[in-house]
C-alpha cells in the first residue's frame, strides 16, 4: 500500500518480486508467455490477479520517481553471472580432476623405477631343485598317533583348592563351578572314546584299506614326479657345463623371465642368443613405449575459462625414460651374471629395443657390451631407494646424477640422448645367424675370439693395452718350445680394408718398443701386396702375419667351432 503524508492509505498498492523475471517465469510454466490474458492485453502486462494495475494507479515507475525515459533493469544479468559462476566452477573442477589423474601417471612411473630397482633372486640349477615332503595319511594323525584308548585322567578337571584344610573332600564337591567342568569333562571324555572305537571299527574295513591304498600310490607318484624333474635337471645342468647353446640359452631365458616377476604390468620380455664360438650371451630386451611416461605436469584454468595442458620439458621426459631403461637393462643384466654360477659366459651383449606399431624395423636406443671381469667389478642394482629426495628434486633426478644410468655408462653401454627424437644407437652385436661372422661380434667378443686362439696356440700372459670397436693391441709369451716361443707384441683387426705396409712399420717400431722378439698382424681381412713383401725383407721376417683365412682355419683347429666368412 501507498500511504501519503499524514500516515493515511491512498488506495495504490506496489507489487514486490522476490526476483527479476519471476511473474515471466511463473507465466511460462504455465504457457501463457506469449498468449493473451482474458481481457485481451498480453501475459504479464497488467497486474496480477486482485491486485491494481501499477500503470493505472501510477504506482509504476514514474510514481516511484524514476525516471521514465531511462531502461529499467535487465532481468536476465543476475541469470547470466549465476551461469558464468557455474561454468567457472566446472571448469576448475575439470582442471583439478585432469591434474589428479596427471599425478596418478607420475606415481605409476615412481612406482616402477622402485620396482624395477628391486633384487633378483638367483634361478641357478641349486634353487630350481625340488623336494620330495612326503604328507601323512590323514588317519593317522596326531589324534591316533599312539592308537591309545583316551583314559578318564587325561579330561579330568583339577579338584578346587579347600578354604579350610580340615575341611573334607564332601566340601568340595559341593562347589557348583567344579561340578559344572566336571561335567563338560566327562562329555568331551565320550566323545573322544566314542570317536576312537568308530576309528578302530572302521580301520580293518575294506575302504579304509582302499583308501590307504590310494593316498600311498598318490605320494609314490608325487616322489618320482619330483626326481624325474630334479634328473632332468641335472641332465640341462650337465648340457649347460658342456656350452651346449639350447642349455644356456634355457637357463638364461628363464632367469630373465623370473626378474621381471617385481613389475607384472610392464611387460619387458627379453630374449638370449648364446655363442658358443666366443662364449657371450646376447640379451635383445624389449623397451616400454615411450607414452609411459607422462609428457604433463598437470593442467591451469585460463582466466577465460579454458582447461590448458602444461608440458613438461623435453629434456625431464626424456630422462625420466632413460632412468626406467637403464634399471630394466641393469636388471637383466644382473639375472643373467646371477644364473651364472659356472662361469659358462665369457661376457654379455645387452641391445634395447624400441618397437612402434607401424614401423618395419626397431630402433635400438641401448647397447651394452659387458665383460665378465665388468660386471663382477660393477654393482648392477641402484641404492635402496632410488628415488629418494635429495634437495627438492622430489621423485626425478638429472641424468648425469642417476645411479643406473652412470653404472651403464661405467660398462661402456652407448645411450641415445633422446628417445622421443627417436635418435638410434649402433647395436654392439646382433643375435643373428647360429655362425657368426667377424663383423658380427662385438668388441669384447672379437677381443675374446683372439685371445682363445692365441693363448690355445701356446701365447700365455696375455696382457690387452689397447681396444677399440676395430681391433686391439696386446702383448704376450710364449713358453719355450711351444708353437709361439718369446714375447710376442699382437695387433688384430677386423677391417675389410686389406692392411698395408705402413701399418706393418708401425707394429714393428711397437716390438722395438717392448722389447718383443716378435710382431703378429692379425686380421680378418686381407693384406696388400706391399705388406706382403715388406714381410719378405731381412728386418721385417720377425712380423708374422695371419689374414681372414687363417684365422676361420684357427678358429677350427683349437675351438672346433666355425666362424663365418666376413660379409
Amino acid at each position: 500500500m501507498q500511504y501519503s503524508a499524514d500516515g493515511q492509505s491512498d488506495g495504490t498498492a506496489t507489487v514486490q518480486f522476490p526476483r527479476p523475471g519471476f511473474l515471466a517465469s511463473v507465466f511460462r510454466d504455465l504457457g501463457a508467455e506469449h498468449g493473451p490474458d482474458r481481457d485481451g492485453a498480453p501475459a504479464g502486462a497488467g497486474s496480477a490477479p486482485g491486485r491494481p494495475d501499477p500503470d493505472r494507479t501510477g504506482a509504476g515507475p514514474a510514481a516511484e520517481g524514476a525516471d521514465p525515459g531511462q531502461p529499467g533493469p535487465d532481468p536476465a544479468g543476475p541469470a547470466d553471472a549465476e551461469e558464468a559462476v557455474a561454468a567457472h566452477a566446472r571448469a576448475a573442477a575439470l582442471t583439478h580432476h585432469r591434474t589428479l589423474t596427471v599425478q596418478a601417471e607420475h606415481d605409476r612411473l615412481a612406482d616402477l623405477l622402485r620396482r624395477a630397482a628391486l633384487p633378483v633372486s638367483a634361478m641357478d640349477f641349486e634353487s630350481q631343485l625340488r623336494r620330495y615332503e612326503p604328507r601323512p595319511y590323514p588317519a593317522d594323525g596326531p589324534e591316533s598317533a599312539d592308537g591309545a584308548e583316551p583314559r578318564w585322567s587325561d579330561f579330568a578337571p583339577a579338584e578346587p583348592a579347600a578354604a579350610d584344610p580340615e575341611s573334607g573332600p564332601s566340601r568340595r564337591l559341593l562347589d557348583s563351578g567344579y561340578q559344572r567342568e566336571l561335567a563338560q569333562a566327562r562329555l568331551t571324555h565320550q566323545r573322544a572314546l566314542r570317536e576312537w572305537r568308530t576309528r578302530q571299527a572302521e580301520a580293518g574295513s575294506p575302504a579304509a584299506d582302499e583308501s590307504r591304498r590310494a593316498h600311498e600310490a598318490a605320494e609314490e607318484a608325487r616322489a618320482r614326479a619330483v626326481r624325474e624333474y630334479n634328473e632332468s635337471l641335472e641332465e640341462c645342468r650337465r648340457a649347460y657345463r658342456l656350452a651346449e647353446p639350447a642349455a644356456v640359452e634355457s637357463l638364461l631365458e628363464r632367469a630373465l623371465a623370473a626378474a621381471e616377476t617385481a613389475t607384472q604390468d610392464l611387460p619387458a620380455p627379453c630374449r638370449a642368443v648364446f655363442r658358443p664360438l666366443t662364449r657371450t650371451a646376447v640379451l635383445d630386451l624389449d623397451l616400454p613405449p615411450l607414452d609411459l611416461v607422462p609428457s604433463l605436469t598437470g593442467y591451469r584454468l585460463a582466466p577465460e575459462g579454458d582447461v590448458l595442458p602444461v608440458p613438461r620439458p623435453p629434456a625431464d621426459r626424456s630422462t625420466d625414460y632413460l632412468r626406467l631403461v637403464a634399471r630394466l637393462a641393469l636388471r637383466s643384466l644382473q639375472a643373467a651374471d646371477a644364473v651364472d654360477t659356472d662361469e659358462i659366459l665369457a661376457g654379455v651383449v645387452l641391445n634395447g629395443w624400441l618397437r612402434e606399431p607401424g614401423t618395419d624395423e626397431p630402433l635400438c636406443l641401448l647397447s651394452v657390451d659387458a665383460d665378465r671381469d665388468a660386471l663382477a667389478r660393477t654393482r648392477l642394482l641402484p641404492p635402496e631407494t632410488p628415488y629418494e629426495e635429495r634437495d627438492g628434486e622430489g621423485v626425478y633426478a638429472d641424468a648425469e646424477q642417476d645411479e643406473a644410468l652412470v653404472r651403464l655408462r661405467q660398462l661402456g653401454a652407448a645411450v641415445t640422448p633422446d628417445p622421443y627424437a627417436r635418435v638410434a644407437v649402433q647395436p654392439a652385436a646382433r643375435a643373428g645367424a647360429a655362425v657368426p661372422a667377424a663383423p658380427d661380434l662385438s668388441a669384447n667378443e672379437f677381443a675374446q675370439l683372439v685371445r682363445d686362439l692365441l693363448t690355445r696356440g701356446g701365447l700365455a700372459e696375455w696382457s690387452v693395452r689397447l681396444r677399440g670397436p676395430a681391433g686391439l693391441v696386446a702383448t704376450g709369451e710364449g713358453a719355450p718350445g711351444s708353437a709361439l716361443p718369446g714375447r710376442w707384441v699382437v695387433w688384430a683387426s677386423r677391417d675389410a680394408v686389406a692392411v698395408t705396409g705402413e701399418q706393418i712399420e708401425t707394429l714393428a717400431e711397437a716390438v722395438r718398443e717392448e722389447s718383443a722378439e716378435r710382431g703378429l698382424r692379425l686380421t680378418t681381412g686381407s693384406f696388400a701386396e706391399e705388406a706382403l713383401d715388406l714381410t719378405a725383407e731381412e728386418g721385417h721376417r720377425h712380423i708374422h702375419l695371419i689374414d681372414g683365412d687363417g684365422v676361420r682355419e684357427l678358429a677350427r683347429t683349437h675351438l672346433g667351432l666355425p666362424l663365418a666368412v666376413g660379409r
